[in-house]
């Protein structure tokens, strides 16, 4: 689920060309700057120009990756979808989804996601109190529903848009946007990655609805 243009979650999967790597690095220095920038001074402070110099580019630049200073963010909240989506993709069909989504995300160093992660929970803080952060957030995941419906289509023959897979979606799309939620908003459980609160969660969705 490559994030496009316009950051919303696209289908392909498979390793992009070079130009869109670097594009995809563009964009993601640019989220990072923007939180970081907006949890030192609030979004209503922040300049898309005070943006655009801090990941090193032009505002001409800016504008070309975001339609504002706001969806700067998305590719800090595009990432892990992305990342989930490919992944599940190919997961092996003799082993549960949910192993998939809560497995550490390879080719990433240590260090890289430990900030990635702190940046995410600086966003998502943020997300309770910023309506146009909360609006970004929101969007990304209605954006992440029919990629999943996609996922779990394949993996039971059905079509995409089937009451299933789409039911199926909506159900782990909500179970991920609350689990991040619940890791960026409660640090004080003493969870240190949001995969272990994804695995609590990702269980809870399993056992199902109350009776």
């Amino acid at each position: 689920m490559a994030a496009g243009k316009d950051g919303a979650p696209g289908a392909r999967i498979g390793r992009p060309p070079l130009t869109e790597r670097r594009r995809a690095a563009t964009r993601l220095e640019i989220a990072r700057e923007a939180v970081r920038l907006f949890a030192a001074r609030g979004v209503a402070a922040t300049t898309a120009d005070e943006i655009a110099a801090a990941a090193g580019i032009s505002p001409r630049t800016l504008w070309r990756y975001c339609s504002s200073k706001e969806e700067c963010v998305s590719p800090l909240l595009t990432t892990a979808l992305d990342t989930a989506a490919e992944r599940l993709t190919s997961w092996p069909r003799e082993r549960a989804l949910t192993d998939g989504i809560s497995e550490h995300p390879p080719g990433r160093s240590a260090a890289a996601l430990a900030d990635d992660e702190q940046a995410l929970r600086y966003l998502v803080r943020l997300v309770r109190t910023e309506p146009g952060l909360r609006a970004v957030w929101l969007q990304v995941h209605h954006a992440a529903e029919p990629v999943l419906a996609r996922v779990f289509a394949s993996r039971t023959g059905l079509p995409p848009d089937a009451l299933a897979p789409r039911v199926q979606a909506a159900l782990l799309n909500s179970a991920l946007r609350v689990a991040v939620e619940e890791w960026a908003w409660n640090e004080e459980r003493g969870t240190t990655t949001p995969g272990q609160v994804i695995s609590e969660v990702l269980a809870i969705a399993a056992a199902g609805l109350p009776r």
